[in-house]
């Protein structure tokens, strides 16, 4: 039986708001996952873009109502005031590990059987999904570019004293830094968290900024771990794909080749899947989950495409419930302004592409990510300006520049193109290729 937990003198007893477990998950973000943790690490980018998309398409409807309870972060943006475009967007959408809500306080039982992944004592504030989505002026195709979570980069500012580290991690070090500092200066304790959820999103925002070469951030969207299953359960069934049999009891994956139905909680553990112990051939990866966050969301835009979930009423009181507890945004983030981009999302206009990595390696007793830094920056440019790039990198590919600088395995190789079975429109690919919406694809 677990013994019982001890108050934190950070956290006295009686405080409202994000309250004592905030401190034990900041602390518990900073450790190495135990073996256990390690096993339920789950990745929200479907989450956040089926939020976007379904933010923007009933917000006509509730727009007073859904604005009025957003959490909302008056920062400085990265490139602010350099855009020439008005009628172009970049926005950072990140999901978090928390087990928390926006106001750092506990989730539903029930939402925690769903999920699978332990309680409010579990994960921390690593933003393990990132994901820029950049919507082009005149009706072009959008591109979703997936920044893996383990790839090592400087962190802006250097939270907590760290001045590069896996770069999912500027979020948490920073909500540490700001939230010891504030708490010692006698900020309220619901106050100093709020100010603290603020400077971290500043800090990601940073660091992601650079580390794609200095791009202009827009606006960026935030969700908590739950508010993926809370949309998922809101637009139940979504339909995916599969090639190949396949299990994994830590995440709860049992899943059939072919097409299939996934109810909100099947659909935690498609995303979530990062492994097969009865098929080792299938090798996964982050990169693999990657994927499978982005054949979620395409499968998802096609289904809000098609059906009338919008006109349900108690569907719209479902997304918007989730968004008022689970998600924020920055302040000058204008909804209405958003909800056409976001209808024009849902109708298939925009692919998927995840960002090359050079293989792994160890970095201050982490297992990371190595990247090249100028191949990153040359397929972003090529990504965001495909007119005008010059084609320097093909979007996956790896450009050697030299031995990494510590002892790497192997990048990993493109995985083989499946010939059956294939999804309607969709065909199974490497993780490293562009994948295109409109369909539905088979992924591993």
């Amino acid at each position: 039986m677990t013994p019982p937990r001890q108050p934190d003198p950070a956290f006295p007893a009686g405080d409202s708001g994000a309250a004592e477990p905030v401190r034990r998950n900041v602390a518990h973000a900073q450790r190495r996952r135990t073996s256990l943790t390690k096993r339920i690490l789950l990745a929200v980018a479907g989450a956040v873009a089926a939020v976007a998309v379904a933010v923007g398409a009933f917000a006509a409807y509730s727009y007073v109502d859904l604005s009025n309870g957003l959490h909302r972060s008056n920062i400085t943006l990265p490139g602010a005031g350099t855009k020439k475009n008005v009628a172009e967007s970049n926005i950072l959408v990140m999901g978090l590990d928390s087990r928390l809500d926006e106001n750092g306080n506990a989730l539903p039982t029930d939402v925690y059987n769903a999920l699978h992944a332990g309680n409010q004592g579990d994960g921390g504030y690593n933003a393990n999904v990132l994901m820029l989505i950049h919507i082009p002026a005149g009706g072009k195709k959008a591109v979703g570019i997936s920044i893996p979570r383990d790839d090592y980069a400087p962190l802006s500012g250097s939270p907590d004293g760290v001045s590069a580290s896996k770069i999912k991690e500027a979020y948490g070090l920073a909500l540490d830094q700001k939230l010891t500092e504030l708490t010692k200066a006698g900020v309220a304790q619901a106050d100093a968290y709020q100010q603290a959820r603020t400077f971290a999103r500043q800090t990601e925002l940073q660091t992601v900024s650079d580390f794609l070469g200095g791009v202009r951030i827009d606006h960026f969207i935030e969700v908590t771990m739950a508010a993926f299953y809370q949309v998922a359960q809101a637009v139940q069934p979504v339909t995916v794909c599969v090639a190949q049999d396949t299990q994994d009891p830590y995440s709860g994956a049992d899943f059939k080749a072919g097409v299939q139905q996934l109810t909100a909680s099947q659909a935690v553990s498609f995303v979530r899947q990062r492994r097969d112990e009865n098929n080792p051939s299938l090798n996964f990866t982050d990169l693999d989950r990657e994927r499978r966050q982005q054949a979620f969301i395409v499968s998802l835009a096609t289904k809000l495409k098609k059906a009338d979930t919008f006109a349900n009423p108690a569907t719209l009181e479902s997304l918007i419930s989730a968004a008022k507890q689970n998600i924020a945004l920055d302040s000058g983030f204008d909804l209405l302004s958003f909800a056409s981009e976001a209808q024009h999302l849902a109708g298939g206009n925009i692919t998927f592409t995840t960002l090359p990595i050079t293989g792994y390696g160890v970095k201050d007793g982490k297992d990371v990510n190595l990247v090249d830094p100028n191949q990153i920056h040359a397929v972003v440019q090529q990504l965001l300006n495909p007119a005008t790039a010059t084609p320097t990198a093909t979007p996956g590919a790896t450009i050697p520049t030299g031995p990494p600088p510590t002892t790497t395995a192997p990048a990993p190789s493109p995985s083989p193109t499946a010939s059956a079975p294939a999804g309607p429109n969709g065909t199974y690919t490497d993780p490293t290729a562009p994948l295109p919406s409109g369909g539905v694809p088979c992924v591993k």
